[in-house]
């Protein structure tokens, strides 16, 4: 796994060891960005929330991209430790926040984030499950897109958010939400 475009282009990611996390394939995390940058125009200074975070490189791959900050949330302790060696590879420590813990159960956010990125695991439900507790506790906002991987044969419905995109590769689907 590498990063794809900016500044940390080509260099590249740790994988967490074992089977608990599954790596999003660079194939699908260039269309995934590269649609993103259709629709944001750029990532300069957005705030970016990388949830179900596995090695962290949707958020490494946004920071590489201009973004000014990202929060990663994952769970798996083995993850953990990628996303922080991955972190302190790319001397990244000023631009993230790691936060170990289920997406399931945080909190309010202090403000909305302008770019939310979702890899729950497949065929759970989790990611619409998230995205309407994140929608509840403040984490979107009305200018808030959300892009949540999933296998290509699940759907994410949450009320209040609408569906703009959906795109599937390989045994993945892309789907770009909105606030509705």
């Amino acid at each position: 796994m590498r990063i794809i475009a900016g500044d940390w282009r080509g260099r590249k990611l740790v994988a967490p060891k074992g089977d608990a996390t599954r790596p999003t394939a660079d194939r699908t995390r260039e269309t995934m960005f590269n649609m993103l940058n259709s629709r944001l125009g750029s990532f300069v200074d957005l705030r970016v929330a990388d949830l179900f975070a596995g090695s962290g490189a949707l958020g490494l791959e946004a920071l590489s991209r201009g973004a000014a900050h990202c929060q990663f949330v994952e769970q798996e302790p083995a993850a953990i430790k990628a996303i922080h060696a991955n972190i302190a590879a790319f001397e990244a420590r000023q631009r993230c926040e790691v936060t170990q813990a289920s997406v399931m159960t945080l909190g309010p956010a202090r403000q909305p984030f302008d770019l939310i990125l979702l890899d729950p695991p497949y065929e759970t439900g989790a990611g619409s499950v998230a995205l309407d507790r994140l929608l509840r506790l403040g984490w979107i906002g009305p200018a808030t897109w959300m892009v949540v991987e999933t296998s290509a044969k699940e759907s994410v419905d949450v009320a209040k958010l609408t569906i703009d995109a959906e795109r599937k590769i390989g045994k993945a689907k892309l789907t770009f939400l909105r606030h509705a």
